[in-house]
């Protein structure tokens, strides 16, 4: 005689859709920054805008489940960050990873003077042409050019535009080190996506005729969003923090609410006139339902609704 045991079905929760702000300490990588979000909020759709060095601390954004939509439109968004430039020592990697290549003599540190960092500083601000990092991760034939360097290639990567919108002096430090004297150098820099810290440090010193190297790197902003909002990825809570996609999408994007009519035929991905106000926005252009649930981003063609992507009903 047989009896059937019924087990009830495994009930798992629905996977989390949103940003999540997490404040990365050093140490870590951008990847392992994602393998742990993916462990804890149990999904492997997460991806970030834009990459951390192992040594940088501050602000990665990631984006959960179906948020990860947006992180095309985010990840060239300006970034704020806060660093520490070493003047009197170049290294290998042109951060404190590195080992070291030059040394500058104690004169010529200390005769840099606070007038001619100023004028560095203001030479180095707006569109400039710089050259990247020799260990970045930049391609060359589909191979990141830090593994070219590692691998005994002498890497010349070509220039390219960047903006350094503001480059703030927040204060100097001379210290003795074992080579000599070194002037540390703090910076505030908000600049367009591209810039590279650790290569702005090396042609701050260069132009003021020293060696230099990245001591400290701290992203403070992306776009509109802000390491103070930011946790730590080890965060028992994580789910509890994940901005919802609307409210995410509302802090970066222009956008508007379209009643239900007319979110039926943007979720269908219709052309429609431009809804009353939407042709003065600057695109993307976030669309919302009068649930307020993000309904996609447009863009404003010929005075019609043109979709740039859409969002599943379910995403809030």
């Amino acid at each position: 005689m047989s009896s059937e045991t019924n087990v009830p079905p495994v009930s798992r929760p629905a996977p989390p859709h949103g940003l999540l702000f997490v404040d990365k300490s050093g140490g870590m990588t951008s990847h392992d920054i994602v393998a742990k979000a993916r462990r804890a909020l149990g999904t492997r759709k997460i991806g970030h805008a834009g990459t951390l060095d192992p040594m940088a601390k501050g602000l990665v954004v990631l984006g959960i489940g179906d948020a990860t939509r947006l992180l095309t439109y985010i990840v060239g968004d300006d970034k704020v960050y806060e660093a520490e430039v070493c003047l009197g020592l170049g290294t290998t990697t042109e951060d404190a990873e590195g080992e070291i290549t030059e040394t500058a003599s104690d004169s010529a540190v200390r005769s840099i003077s606070f007038e001619a960092l100023g004028e560095t500083l203001r030479s180095l601000t707006g569109d400039i042409m710089q050259v990247p990092s020799a260990v970045s991760a930049i391609k060359i034939d589909g191979v990141r050019s830090y593994k070219r360097v590692r691998d005994g290639e002498d890497v010349k990567l070509p220039a390219r535009p960047v903006t350094i919108h503001e480059l703030e002096l927040l204060g100097t430090d001379f210290k003795t080190v074992e080579t000599g004297a070194v002037l540390l150098v703090r910076i505030r820099v908000r600049c367009s996506s591209g810039t590279y810290i650790r290569a702005l440090g090396r042609d701050i010193g260069a132009a003021l005729g020293v060696p230099a190297h990245l001591t400290a790197l701290r992203r403070l902003r992306v776009g509109p969003y802000n390491v103070a909002d930011a946790v730590a990825i080890t965060q028992p809570d994580l789910v509890e923090h994940i901005v919802p996609i609307a409210t995410a999408a509302t802090a970066r994007f222009a956008h508007f609410t379209a009643d239900a009519a007319t979110a039926a035929d943007l979720r269908h991905g219709k052309r429609i006139p431009a809804p009353t106000g939407t042709d003065t926005l600057a695109p993307p252009i976030a669309a919302l339902d009068e649930q307020g649930s993000l309904i996609g981003l447009l863009e404003i063609v010929g005075g019609k609704t043109k979709t740039l992507l859409n969002m599943p009903e379910r995403a809030s």
